[in-house]
């Protein structure tokens, strides 16, 4: 073996030849396996639009979300044959309330702003990947920033009906347990809350104001 890597030295063409084999040979295996992920998501969605029942289980990789298995070019593809249409961030209520919250900061507490749907990708970290991306993808209505765009406060509005079932309570409750864990309040308007008590909450949202 060490004859074998002395010859590889004292001939560097040689040595790089072997490693542009090894190279190619390394690529050629993930583009082989990147192929039978990208077949078994055909195969699921065939199976959909065909209504067969019988479909393919996708298990991405860990730490990695399943869209991320497709190449730039497949999604360029997939966006070129699609139609797009832009669409209001807030509904009726949520508009309604963000004006609420932004007049009461602006009286209450001047360089503090709301956002609209917040991804919690973007707020949050943790080195545990699979927690990370179990809330990577989850959003508040909204989001109360200081001057500085740190998150402080999340506002979610609960419409009727919001918790009719046990699966939205649950991821409710992933997102207010992350939120906690980063020590970033988490508060509810209900639809029958009046603009009166909102103002009232972001009062006392601004009177516990973090110190810098």
């Amino acid at each position: 073996m060490n004859y074998a890597i002395n010859v590889l030295l004292d001939q560097p063409l040689l040595l790089i030849f072997v490693l542009l084999i090894g190279a190619g040979i390394g690529i050629g295996v993930e583009k082989f396996f990147n192929g039978i992920e990208r077949e078994k998501r055909r195969a699921y969605w065939r199976g959909r639009k065909s209504g067969d029942k019988k479909v393919v289980k996708i298990s991405p990789r860990k730490e990695t979300p399943a869209s991320t298995t497709e190449t730039a070019g497949e999604q360029l593809m997939r966006v070129m044959n699609a139609s797009f249409k832009a669409r209001p961030l807030l509904n009726k209520p949520e508009r309604r309330l963000l004006g609420v919250i932004d007049q009461a900061l602006a009286e209450h507490s001047p360089g503090w702003r709301t956002m609209g749907q917040v991804s919690l990708g973007e707020i949050l970290y943790s080195p545990d990947k699979d927690a990370f991306w179990a809330i990577n993808a989850k959003r508040v209505d909204l989001l109360i920033v200081d001057s500085d765009c740190r998150p402080l406060h999340a506002v979610e509005f609960q419409g009727t009906g919001h918790h009719s079932s046990a699966e939205t309570a649950a991821r409710d409750a992933v997102k207010k347990e992350a939120l906690r864990r980063a020590g970033i309040g988490y508060v509810e308007v209900v639809s029958g809350d009046t603009p009166a008590e909102v103002r009232e909450m972001v009062r006392k949202l601004t009177a516990r104001a973090p110190t810098a």
